[in-house]
């Protein structure tokens, strides 16, 4: 095991919660056997001529080994990893991920604190190693941090909110990212498949799952007699597992219910699953759909007045008390939320962008309307959050038979382009890019999810 962080972060404090002193191979405490103390620099050449001596000889006798250095140094680490192979030991990596103004803070109040541009450049490398941990070929690359927990069970606080409850999910380069559910190939047991998918993307570590709110199946996803559920009636299903995902749509058009009746189902959802309800909120746009089952469809100025009247009732209904707001004569809306659920405006248009700004926590748009999304909400405490709808393939071979099977009478050169076709590592290249340009959080749909193997399939992008 190779813990990889920057002075500070809480390394040998982690390591000695768990393993045996013996066990731990720290750089600090051989500087103290061949120098005037842990924090003498000057000894750290012969310290770390010691360290690999002792670390080959333990994995020699294949014995558990923690090597408790920096791990910033790639050569060392490919070492240590070859020799764990040789010695046909398990290899992990344990990334501490503590924010860096707290590892600053700790390297402050040591006796010998290591020189402030020396640690700068140490959470620089630290900061953007995770790619590289991922593709070096460990058995498992763990994340957590010492603020006083591991990161897996850091308090939440998603799109928006600003009460704790379920647990951080977020990747190595700042992204969450949800799974959208669009297609339902579920077969004779649609409650089984449901419940599978939902329950890979929690073990693949997604941070929620998304489903679509449409009364037919769209022609961009599949065929008019194609499957496809009430959002807020299969949420309650998947409300019944054990997962920590948060659950909600992307995104329900206000022509669909009343506002008021969608406040009361999410208010439910997010008190049977302590707080981890969404709702994700458009104008509508597919006229069909509204005259196959008898809905107006107004003009869309008028659809837009809707779309800022009902974050508004929603919000009314959720808060505290019972009383006149939002319109409403009064606010029993019972159970209440067990937290302010986000509430995400999907769209790119003026309007509905001036719309988000003012009241929700986030706007949802396509990664090729973000530049638009950023110059509208510039200064304003809206996060964006992009609907992503990728090929992503094992590996190469893998990608460009899902092209080809999924671009009908689409050229396969043009298709992949538009999909962003590539693996999970070439995909990780490309988010990267996008948390660089200020998205929060990827809800990732793609058009060949057929059940819980093709989650996993997906599960690199969310490490």
């Amino acid at each position: 095991m190779v813990l990889v962080g920057p002075s500070g972060a809480g390394k040998s404090t982690w390591a000695a919660a768990r393993y045996r002193a013996d066990e731990v191979v720290s750089s600090d405490a051989l500087r103290g056997v061949v120098g005037s103390g842990p924090h003498d620099l000057d000894a750290s050449s012969d310290a770390f001529d010691l360290l690999e001596r002792i670390v080959a000889a333990r994995l020699g006798r294949g014995l558990t080994t923690v090597v408790d250095t920096l791990g910033l140094d790639d050569a060392r680490r490919t070492a240590w990893l070859a020799l764990a192979r040789a010695a046909g030991l398990p290899a992990v990596v344990v990334l501490l991920t503590t924010p860096p103004e707290l590892c600053r803070e700790r390297n402050r109040g040591r006796d010998r604190p290591v020189p402030a541009q020396v640690i700068t450049g140490q959470i620089r490398k630290a900061g953007s190693i995770a790619t590289t941990l991922d593709l070096e070929g460990w058995d498992e690359v763990h994340r957590t941090d010492e603020t006083g927990g591991a990161a897996e069970s850091a308090p939440e606080r998603p799109l928006g909110s600003t009460t704790s409850t379920t647990a951080e999910r977020r990747t190595s380069q700042g992204l969450r990212f949800v799974l959208q559910v669009g297609r339902f190939p579920w077969g004779e047991d649609p409650a089984t498949w449901l419940a599978e998918v939902a329950l890979a993307a929690d073990r693949a570590g997604f941070a929620g799952l998304a489903l679509l709110d449409h009364l037919i199946q769209i022609p961009q996803v599949g065929r008019a007699w194609e499957p496809i559920p009430e959002p807020w009636v299969t949420l309650g299903l998947l409300a019944g597992l054990d997962t920590g995902l948060e659950l909600g749509t992307l995104v329900t058009p206000v022509t669909f219910r009343p506002p008021g009746i969608t406040a009361k189902a999410a208010a439910t959802l997010d008190a049977l699953t302590g707080g981890r309800a969404f709702v994700g909120l458009g104008a509508g746009w597919w006229e069909r759909e509204h005259a196959a089952y008898g809905l107006p469809f107004p003009p869309a100025r008028e659809r837009l007045a809707d779309l800022e009247h009902a974050i508004t009732t929603m919000r009314a209904l959720w808060a505290p008390g019972t009383k006149s707001a939002g319109g409403l004569p009064e606010t029993t809306c019972y159970p209440r939320p067990a937290h302010e659920i986000p509430v995400i405006v999907g769209g790119s248009g003026d309007r509905t962008l001036r719309i988000a700004r003012a009241h929700a926590d986030a706007v949802n748009v396509r990664t090729s309307e973000l530049e638009r999304a950023r110059a509208a909400l510039e200064g304003s405490d809206v996060r964006i959050t992009v609907l992503d709808l990728p090929t992503i393939g094992r590996d190469r071979d893998d990608t460009w038979a899902r092209v080809e099977r999924l671009r009908g009478s689409t050229k396969a050169t043009a298709y992949a382009e538009r999909t962003y076709a590539g693996t999970p590592a070439e995909q990780r290249v490309r988010y990267g890019a996008l948390a660089d340009r200020g998205v929060d959080t990827v809800f990732l749909a793609v058009g060949d999810l057929d059940g819980p193997d093709d989650v996993e399939r997906l599960a690199p992008l969310v490490v």
